[in-house]
């Protein structure tokens, strides 16, 4: 594991510090990523020159983020190829978009009898506000099964989809098992049923190049602090047809089109979303977080974690005791690598590889049904980004051998 590799680990300033005395090495990506110094840049630059309301001043000041703001929009648009700008709403993160879509495509389009088809795998965002969703309306709520090695099971997705399906919604990839899920394949079997496609680009987006048509799918959401940019501001995208029957979910400032004493008419989308001042700030650093991945190339992205993945996963394989989830093919998965040590909770696991400068995430990765579908009532997780490297790998596989050695024998 001693090849080396592109670092970009220079242009963030975190990963230059020392926790308990040892060098940093950052794999909790899936939870949040680090951001480089021209996201912060931008969002100081953005506060010592233009800080200003968006769409409501003629001053220089308000012209100048405003123009920004509508900016980083159609940057949105292209990184995810959307048709239009248009169709790119800024959000809070992906699960506000999901919620969203749940609230008001579902609540208005959704009725009893109706089912809704999501997984074994899905985040509780991409569960909870279809659980909520089919609670209210009576629709039935029906989940795909796995494989053994945690992919889907498409015969399960051919069973569960039918002519009573109005909503499929998937994770375009796993925040526990690394697994990418076939969204395109997926998206057409929904359609033939005459449903819709909702997908949660949370784990996906910040690692792969994303193209919104080519998946098919009708809603897509994700995050900003996934992919570098702040956190608190995130993207619903959605077909135009569909945003402009959907109901306003929030009411007051800028989402109006005109305020009468009874009577109240609203914006077109997306601004009719966009209740309220928005994070101005947020949406700047979201900009320039994808300008900062788009000159390195999403392809050259992907190809830097599978690296990574592809030296280290076995090497993890080799440690007896331990159990990883997911795919057992680097080939088939993300940088997410979900595991278990012998009879340890992964809390000690990852507070052990916390005092060797490895800082990874331990408990049920806001999966609890998938927890309870692989039998475990929690994991460790690694999760690698673009600033990874091999050796950060062998950091992983070392701390985790120390691990086990200190617990079975008191030492390091």
């Amino acid at each position: 594991m001693g090849k080396k590799m592109n670092s970009y680990a220079e242009d963030f300033p975190i990963l230059k510090q020392k926790v308990n005395d040892e060098q940093l090495v950052y794999l909790d990506n899936a939870a949040t990523a680090q951001k480089p110094r021209a996201v912060i840049e931008a969002i100081t630059d953005y506060y010592y020159h233009d800080n200003a309301n968006v769409h409501r001043g003629v001053h220089t000041l308000a012209e100048r983020a405003t123009k920004d703001f509508e900016d980083v929009r159609s940057k949105v648009a292209h990184f995810i190829n959307a048709p239009s700008k248009d169709e790119v709403i800024y959000t809070k993160g992906t699960t506000e978009g999901l919620n969203w879509v749940a609230a008001s495509y579902g609540q208005t389009h959704v009725k009893a009898g109706d089912e809704i088809v999501i997984s074994y795998m899905e985040h509780h965002s991409n569960l909870v506000p279809w659980q909520q969703l089919a609670h209210r309306t009576g629709a039935k709520l029906k989940y795909i099964s796995l494989q053994p090695d945690g992919q889907l099971d498409m015969s399960s997705v051919r069973q569960e989809i039918t002519d009573k399906t109005a909503i499929v919604a998937l994770a375009h990839a796993s925040n526990v098992l690394g697994v990418v899920n076939p969204l395109a394949e997926i998206s057409r079997i929904a359609h033939e049923h005459g449903a819709i496609m909702v997908a949660d680009g949370a784990q996906s987006t910040p690692h792969m190049k994303i193209d919104v048509q080519e998946l098919g799918v009708d809603f897509f959401a994700f995050s900003g602090h996934k992919l570098m940019a702040p956190t608190g501001i995130g993207i619903l995208w959605g077909k135009s047809e569909l945003l402009d029957e959907m109901p306003p979910l929030e009411f007051g400032g800028e989402m109006i089109d005109w305020v009468q004493l009874q009577e109240t008419t609203f914006k077109k989308a997306p601004w009719k979303f966009e209740g309220g001042t928005q994070n101005i700030a947020g949406v700047v650093g979201l900009g320039a977080a994808i300008d900062y991945l788009e000159k390195i190339g999403m392809d050259n992205v992907q190809k830097q974690e599978r690296a990574v993945v592809q030296a280290v996963l076995p090497e993890l394989q080799q440690i007896e005791g331990l159990t990883i989830y997911g795919p057992q093919d680097a080939q088939k998965r993300t940088g997410v690598i979900s595991f278990n040590l012998d009879n340890l909770h992964p809390h000690d696991v990852a507070t052990a590889l916390d005092m060797e400068g490895v800082a990874i995430r331990a408990g049920h990765h806001c999966a609890q049904p998938l927890m309870e579908y692989l039998n475990v009532p929690a994991t460790a997780r690694a999760s690698f980004y673009l600033y990874n490297t091999i050796e950060d790998g062998q950091r992983l596989v070392e701390a985790i051998k120390a691990t086990k050695e200190f617990f079975k024998n008191g030492t390091i």
